[in-house]
């Protein structure tokens, strides 16, 4: 089955922006004093080290080397283009242009040689350890925390009750005293179950023996 030849634009794009570039290159050489095949060469010198770096990056990924020969050879083209539009007297050409253009094939090689024959370099990620040989990471153990047992409350023996004593009408208890020994004693019931008794109750709040009586007499 014949297959209909239709034009690409892109491809046509291509070929005609080629032939200006080409066309170009050769002129700017021409007009710096390399006339004849000299003059040909130029662009297609140009061409094939921006194929060849272009090439570089597609097939060894991105590198240093790589952008800069492209870039050189990117710029060659395109000042070319912009010198030949008029910005410079071609009849009459700087001494600037007459240089880069006779230092050119030199550059060119340098190029065209590293983007050949410098190897692109692969960083090794090292060996791979399988992950049934990897080393366990022991993980720290935390013990757990414990909560304190509750501590039972110790019942003493009940101790006598206290026996009624007539507070002596000469020792006066202070009333702050009194309450702060209502406390203890109400806080020695609770945790006994018990009456606290006067040497108890002498103990706990550091007062002599007499004082503990009649403190005793205003708490029964």
């Amino acid at each position: 089955m014949n297959r209909s030849i239709r034009p690409d634009a892109v491809l046509v794009q291509a070929v005609i922006a080629g032939a200006l570039s080409f066309a170009h290159l050769h002129d700017l050489a021409a007009a710096a004093g390399q006339d004849g095949w000299k003059a040909w060469a130029y662009p297609i010198s140009v061409d094939l080290l921006l194929v060849a770096a272009w090439r570089r990056l597609r097939s060894d990924g991105p590198s240093r080397l790589a952008w800069c020969w492209f870039l050189i050879a990117l710029v060659a083209s395109l000042g070319a283009n912009v010198a030949t539009a008029g910005f410079l007297d071609l009849a009459h050409p700087p001494a600037w242009l007459r240089f880069g253009v006779a230092g050119w094939p030199a550059l060119a090689f340098l190029g065209g040689t590293l983007l050949a024959h410098t190897a692109h370099t692969v960083e090794d990620p090292g060996p791979v350890v399988p992950a049934e040989s990897a080393p366990a990471v022991e993980t720290e153990r935390v013990a757990p925390i414990r909560e304190p047992e509750p501590v039972p409350a110790v019942v003493s023996d009940p101790a006598p009750a206290l026996p009624a004593a007539d507070p002596a009408p000469s020792l006066p208890v202070p009333a702050p005293l009194v309450d702060h020994a209502r406390k203890v004693a109400d806080e020695h019931r609770t945790r006994t179950g018990t009456p606290i008794d006067t040497d108890t109750l002498r103990a706990r709040l550091g007062v002599p023996a007499p004082m503990a009586d009649a403190i005793a007499a205003q708490l029964a």
